[in-house]
């Protein structure tokens, strides 16, 4: 059984060792210095440059469809040997998000509203952005499902930092 480990920036280090995880993703503002546990080869390590919003704004990185892509190109490589670790500033919306897209993708017998309310119940704070699960729906030809299935497990409890959490995939 695969799975996906989530957390902020601040805890990737101790989630890595804990887990296992042997594969990063990071989505973070390109200016941020992303740590990278020495167990993890660069070659596992994805960087996706991307700030944390939803539309334009100046001096920001909107996420595009190439962010989506490089994400959803590198997860399909990934082993699943070992366990992907996805992390984000805060372990709160970006990597959630992520880990939603992943999970889609990866797991594409699952029902959107499956994958969605194991990512509700495994955090309460996942706040999944918007953005990065509009573009995952669209590329993975979900027609809308994901987008419907993250707005109807809302909006996830407020936190300065999500609590790490990991998501099985079968």
């Amino acid at each position: 059984m695969s799975r996906i480990h989530v957390c902020s920036m601040f805890r990737v280090a101790d989630v890595a060792k804990a887990s296992g995880a042997r594969t990063l993703v990071s989505l973070i503002n390109g200016d941020i210095q992303v740590p990278r546990p020495a167990a993890i080869p660069p070659a596992r390590h994805l960087l996706v440059g991307i700030s944390d919003i939803t539309a334009e704004m100046e001096g920001q990185v909107l996420a595009s469809e190439a962010h989506v892509v490089a994400l959803l190109d590198f997860v399909r490589l990934w082993d699943r040997e070992a366990p992907l670790l996805i992390h984000c500033f805060a372990g709160v919306s970006r990597s959630t998000a992520a880990a939603y897209v992943s999970a889609c993708a990866l797991s594409p017998q699952l029902r959107e509203d499956e994958l969605a309310q194991r990512l509700r119940r495994a955090s309460p704070t996942a706040t999944p952005n918007a953005r990065l699960v509009a573009l995952g729906d669209k590329m993975l030809g979900r027609e809308g499902r994901m987008v419907e299935a993250i707005e109807r497990i809302g909006r996830g409890t407020d936190c300065v930092e999500g609590e790490p959490f990991a998501i099985e995939l079968h």
